[in-house]
C-alpha cells in the first residue's frame, strides 16, 4: 500500500469509527458491535504507524471516547480521563511490557496489576471533606457531563464517605447493570410492548442521561470502583487504591491481583476467559497496569492512552477484513456455496482465512463483493461467515460475484431440484468433489471416525485411482497407500489397519457416515434405535419412517430417494462384497441415566471433543442436539462461547450448566 491509498484507506476509518463512537457514546445507540470497532480502530493504528505523517489531531486514535452531550452541563476533569490502548494476545503484551521496562530504574521490579474490565460507563466521583458533591461522566476526556443528580440516585456510591477524609477526593470507576437486572428491565418492557434495550452497556449510559431521577434510581445501577484520582494520602500501588476504596465504602473488584510475571498474568487472563459467563455483568477482557504509581506516572501518555497500561481484550465473536476473492465449493450433497477466501483475522480465538457465504441469493441480499471489508462472525463452534460488507469504506474497485453456471470440478450444468430452492447443486455422483468430500465425511469423526483420511490424503488416494469411492477404502493394500506422500511403513500399516477396525461400526454411525441428505448425527440414532439394521432402514415406507421422531417430510423423501439410487444400491452392494456391514441394534430396555434428557453445547469442552461428549449423551439415553430449541433441557457451557446459545436458552428457560455438571450426570 503505498502513502495514497494509505491516506484514502485512513480518512475512510476516520469517519466511520467516529460515526460509530458518536452513536455509541453520545445517543448510546449502535451500529456494529464494539469488538468490530475494536478491529477498525486496531487497523487505523497500524496504518498511522506505518505512515506518521498521516497522523491527525482529530483521529479517533489521538482522543478519548466520547463527546459532551448538550442535555448536561460541562465541567472539566481534575485530570485527564484517558482510555487504553488494546492488546489482543500474548505476543502483543509482552511487546508492551517491554516497552515500559526501559523506564525502570535498576533496583525496581516490573510489577503488574490486573483486574477484569467491566462494560459500562465511565464516572468521577468528586468529595469534599467526605461529602459528594459531584459526579462526571468521561466525556471527551478533558470535559465530562455533570450527572450528580442521577448519580446519587446509585445505592453502591456512598454520599458520605466511611473514613473520615479532609479536603478534596476523586473517586473513579464504572457505572454497570448487571445482567440479570437488565434481562428483568427488558422483561417488563415486554409486558407492556415497549422496544427492547440492545445490551446492558447501552442502558446504563442511556439511564444515566435521563432527566427524571427516579427512573434513573428504579433501573438498579452499579458502580465499581478502580481507581483513585485525587487523594491528599500517598498511596504507592494500585493494590493499596484498592485496599483504600472499600475501606471507604467503595465496592471494588476482589478478582484484582498482582503479578510478577506476564506467565501468571496469562493464567489469570485464560482463567477469566473461561469463567467470564459467570459474572454479574459483562466483561471484554483484562485492564493491565504497572502496579506501582510512581512508576505508571513516571511512564506518561502517549496520545490518548497511559504508557502504564493496556487493555488485554478476549478472542472477538467479530472482527473486520478483506473478500480477496469468492470461490464456489461443491460439497458432498452436490451443494454449491460460494465461500470468501479471507486476509487472515483472528476470530474467536482462531484464524479465519475462509468464510461461507451461503447461497447466491445471501451474497446478493447481503451484497458482498470481491474487495470489500467485511464484518465476519464466529461464536464459539459456529462455522465462520460473513455478517455484513462495510459499503462506507468501498473504493470502487470491488467486484460484484456471479455463480457459474457449470461445476467448477466437473463441468456438469448445476442445477436446483425445486424452483424456488435457494442452493444450486452439482447432480453428477461421480463429481471429484463429491466423492472426496463424501469419503472425507465418511471417515469423520462423528462417523466412522477413521483416523488417518483427511482431505489431503483422501485426495491422494483419488488421484492415485486407487479408490473411487467410500467402499473401495476396504479393498486398499499397503502397497497402494505407501505409494503416497507423507507415508512410510509405519504409517501406512496404521491407515490399512485404522479401515479395517471399522468394518462392522454402530449402525448409527455408518448410517451418519453415508450422507444422506438431511439426515443428522441425532437422526441416524433416531432411525437405528426404531428399525435395528440397514436393511430395515433401506426399506421403510414414507409412512413409517414419518413415525420416527425428527422425521418430517422432506427428511422421509430424502432417505427414500437414497436408497433407491442405482449408483447407492451398488455401493451398499459394495460394502456387503467387502464384509463391510453395520451391527444390528440389539433391543434392551430404557435404563440410560439421561433418559429422553436434551442436550445442547456451546463453545469448546476441555475433556472432549464435542462428538465424544455427544457420543458419551446418547450412550446415556440422552439426546444431543446442535442448536438449543424449545425442548433442549440443559445447554452446556464450554470455554470461548458465543452469545447466541446462551442468549435463546435464557429466553427459552432452558437450564445452562457446565461441563463438570455434565460429566456428573454422566
Amino acid at each position: 500500500m503505498n502513502e495514497k491509498q494509505a491516506l484514502d484507506r485512513i480518512e475512510k476509518l476516520k469517519e466511520l469509527i467516529n460515526n460509530y463512537r458518536y452513536l455509541y457514546h453520545v445517543l448510546d445507540e449502535s451500529i456494529m458491535s464494539e469488538s468490530v470497532a475494536d478491529s477498525l480502530k486496531h487497523e487505523l493504528s497500524e496504518l498511522e504507524t506505518k505512515f506518521p505523517e498521516l497522523v491527525t489531531a482529530d483521529s479517533p486514535t489521538q482522543r478519548v471516547a466520547g463527546q459532551v452531550s448538550p442535555a448536561f452541563s460541562s465541567i472539566a476533569h481534575s485530570s485527564r480521563m484517558l482510555s487504553l490502548n488494546d492488546v489482543f494476545n500474548e505476543e502483543e503484551l509482552r511487546a508492551w511490557q517491554k516497552r515500559i521496562a526501559k523506564f525502570l530504574e535498576k533496583d525496581e521490579s516490573l510489577e503488574l496489576f490486573g483486574d477484569l474490565k467491566m462494560d459500562g460507563l465511565a464516572c468521577a466521583l468528586r468529595y469534599k471533606d467526605g461529602q459528594l458533591y459531584m459526579g462526571l461522566t468521561r466525556g471527551d476526556g478533558l470535559v465530562g457531563e455533570d450527572i450528580t443528580i442521577n448519580v446519587r440516585t446509585i445505592d453502591a456510591i456512598p454520599l458520605t464517605l466511611r473514613q473520615k477524609v479532609v479536603g478534596e477526593i476523586e473517586i473513579r470507576g464504572e457505572i454497570v447493570m448487571y445482567k440479570k437486572d437488565f434481562e428483568n428491565l427488558n422483561a417488563q418492557r415486554a409486558k407492556t410492548n415497549q422496544t427492547l434495550f440492545a445490551n446492558p452497556r447501552n442502558t446504563a449510559a442511556g439511564t444515566m442521561r435521563q432527566l427524571d431521577p427516579k427512573l434513573v434510581a428504579e433501573r438498579n445501577l452499579r458502580f465499581h470502583a478502580y481507581d483513585i484520582a485525587v487523594f491528599p494520602e500517598n498511596l504507592k500501588t494500585n493494590e493499596e487504591v484498592y485496599k483504600k476504596l472499600i475501606d471507604l465504602g467503595f465496592k471494588a473488584s476482589k478478582n484484582a491481583t498482582t503479578f510478577k510475571s506476564i506467565e501468571d498474568l496469562m493464567k489469570f487472563i485464560n482463567l477469566w476467559d473461561k469463567k467470564r459467563e459467570s459474572l454479574q455483568y459483562n466483561t471484554d477482557g483484562v485492564v493491565v497496569k504497572l502496579n506501582h504509581r510512581e512508576l505508571y506516572k513516571r511512564a506518561g501518555i502517549v496520545g490518548k492512552a497511559p504508557r502504564g497500561a493496556v487493555a488485554y481484550k478476549y478472542p472477538a465473536e467479530q472482527s473486520t477484513t478483506k473478500v480477496k476473492d469468492i470461490f464456489v465449493s461443491i460439497g458432498r450433497t452436490g451443494a454449491a456455496t460460494p465461500v470468501a477466501i479471507l486476509e487472515p483475522v483472528v476470530v474467536a480465538g482462531s484464524t479465519v482465512q475462509m468464510a461461507t457465504l451461503h447461497n447466491q441469493g445471501e451474497v446478493e441480499r447481503k451484497d458482498i463483493r470481491v474487495g470489500d471489508t467485511v464484518i465476519i462472525q464466529k461464536a464459539g463452534d459456529i462455522i465462520p461467515e460473513v455478517v455484513r460488507p462495510l459499503i462506507e469504506l468501498r473504493t470502487g474497485k470491488e467486484k460484484r460475484f456471479f455463480m457459474p453456471e457449470n461445476c467448477p470440478e466437473c463441468d456438469v450444468k448445476l442445477s436446483k431440484q425445486k424452483a424456488d430452492e435457494a442452493v444450486w447443486r452439482c447432480p453428477n455422483n461421480k463429481c471429484p468433489a463429491r466423492v472426496s468430500n463424501q469419503i472425507q465425511h465418511f471417515a469423520s469423526k462423528s462417523a466412522l471416525d477413521i483416523e488417518g483420511l483427511g482431505e489431503k490424503n483422501v485426495l491422494a488416494l483419488l488421484d492415485t485411482g486407487s479408490i473411487k469411492d467410500t467402499a473401495d477404502l476396504y479393498k486398499l493394500q499397503k502397497a497402494n497407500v505407501i505409494e503416497l506422500d507423507r507415508f512410510a511403513e509405519k504409517s501406512a500399516d496404521n491407515l490399512i489397519n485404522a479401515i479395517a477396525v471399522k468394518k462392522n461400526p454402530p449402525l448409527h454411525k455408518f448410517v451418519f457416515g453415508l450422507g444422506i441428505r438431511h439426515v443428522g448425527a441425532q437422526t441416524a440414532v433416531d432411525l437405528s434405535q426404531r428399525f435395528k439394521n440397514l436393511d430395515n432402514i433401506g426399506t421403510a415406507t414414507y409412512d413409517t419412517l414419518r413415525e420416527v421422531e425428527g422425521v418430517g417430510e422432506v427428511v422421509a423423501e430424502s432417505i427414500i430417494a437414497w436408497f433407491s439410487d442405482d449408483n447407492n444400491i451398488n455401493l451398499l452392494a459394495k460394502f456387503r462384497k467387502f464384509g463391510v456391514w453395520p451391527e444390528v441394534v440389539k433391543q434392551h430396555g430404557s435404563s440410560g441415566s439421561l433418559e429422553g434428557k436434551k442436550f445442547a453445547i456451546t463453545g469448546s469442552l476441555e475433556g472432549a471433543s464435542r462428538e465424544e461428549m455427544a457420543e458419551k449423551i446418547r450412550a446415556k439415553g440422552g439426546v444431543f442436539q446442535s442448536s438449543v430449541g424449545k425442548d433442549t433441557d440443559y445447554l452446556v457451557v464450554g470455554a470461548n462461547v458465543g452469545s447466541s446459545k446462551l442468549e435463546k436458552a435464557k429466553k427459552l428457560g432452558t437450564k445452562v450448566i457446565s461441563e463438570q455438571e455434565l460429566i456428573n450426570f454422566l
